[in-house]
Order: C-alpha cells, then structure tokens, then sequence
C-alpha cells in the first residue's frame, strides 16, 4: 500500500551533526514543508530540523490523510501515511537519535497519531491548534502517553477545530493520557500566538539539550 505515496520531499536547516536532536516540523492541511520550514527559525539552535511534505495532495497544498470531517481521520488513511512516515523516519533518524515532532493543525494530529502508535520512539511532541486523532485507529487509552512530554497550544478563537475535538485534546493530554504536559490557551484563532511560539521553544530546550 505505501507505494501508493511518493518519496519523501523533505526540507531541512539547523544542525548538521548525523547524531543530534531531529525535531521534524508537520504542516497544517492545505500547506507544504517550505511554509512550516521557517518556524525554526524561532527555536532552538543546535537540533536538526527536517519538515516533511505530507503525501496526499490537496487544494494546492498536501495532507497527512484523508478525512471523515474536519480533524477526525479516516483510520486506514492514517496508518498507511504513518507507516509511510515512520519508513523515512527509521533512516533519517536511526534507534538512539532523539526526535521531537512539532506538528500544526493537520500536522498536530498526524503527529498526536504517531505518538499514541509508539509512545517511546519520541522525545516529546507539541500539539500545536489541533487535535488528537480519536476514533482514528491509534490507542488513547488511559496511561498511554504516561511520562511523554507534550506540549499543547489552542486558541481561544479557533474556528477551524472542532471545539469539542479541542476540549477533548486538552482533557485528555492534561489528565487521562498520563503525559507530561505543558498547556497553554491564548485568545488567537488558528495561527500561532507569540508567546506560545517562545514557550515552544523554551520546551525544545528542555527536552533536547
């Protein structure tokens, strides 16, 4: 099924060190890896960063999946993208390497979906105005990001997220998941507030070192 998907196209800056921290950024539905590229250029220096185009094209853009409403996954598109990504991923990032994944929108719940499918293959993951995968395939069980950092940002004013797909999101990151967590709302749309992009990197710097 995964040759259905082209190779990867994958834009990158930052370290260069084969051994050093990857953050790989995900774009929001509609987007491309030119335009979420340049949001490391307000985190941190040192780690690699690698944004990857997603593989389904859609309305000028590219998508992670395809979907069954806004933010709810069809569950057999969501795997098949992901085992296509984790294939890239398991080169550019061989057993040992920390990787963080920061997606938006789109990319915020395709990356929630790797997460929940293996919890320990990353350092932590940011959420950023999205949502969580549910019903999508992908386990969200109670317990089952237990010690994973994540980060989450919302927008009081998202109109794009289902409300009730953000709530859930929130609730369950901050409670029922078991992640460490760090949460914030600012009175935004959909579209990165300022201080959630320096509290963002503040998170990377933590994490990875």
């Amino acid at each position: 099924m995964l040759n259905q998907f082209p190779s990867p196209v994958v834009a990158t800056t930052g370290g260069t060190d084969p051994a050093a921290p990857l953050v790989v950024l995900l774009h929001g539905r509609g987007s491309d890896e030119q335009e979420i590229i340049t949001l490391a250029d307000h985190l941190p220096a040192g780690p690699a960063y690698a944004a990857v185009r997603a593989p389904i094209a859609e309305g000028g853009g590219y998508a992670w999946f395809v979907n069954r409403g806004i933010g709810r996954p069809v569950a057999g598109s969501l795997r098949a993208t992901m085992d296509w990504f984790t294939g890239w991923l398991d080169e550019a990032a061989p057993a040992g390497r920390p990787v963080a994944l920061v997606g938006f929108s789109g990319g915020a719940a395709f990356a929630g979906g790797l997460l929940l499918d293996d919890p320990a293959r990353y350092a932590g993951a940011a959420i950023l105005y999205g949502t969580l995968p549910f019903d999508a395939g992908v386990p969200t069980t109670a317990g089952r990001l237990t010690g994973v950092p994540v980060f989450v940002a919302q927008g009081e004013h998202d109109t794009v997220i289902p409300r009730e797909l953000l709530h859930r999101t929130w609730t369950y990151l901050r409670g029922g998941s078991g992640a460490v967590a760090t949460a914030r709302r600012d009175p935004v749309g959909h579209g990165i507030a300022a201080a959630a992009l320096a509290d963002l990197d503040g998170w990377l710097r933590e994490r990875l070192g």
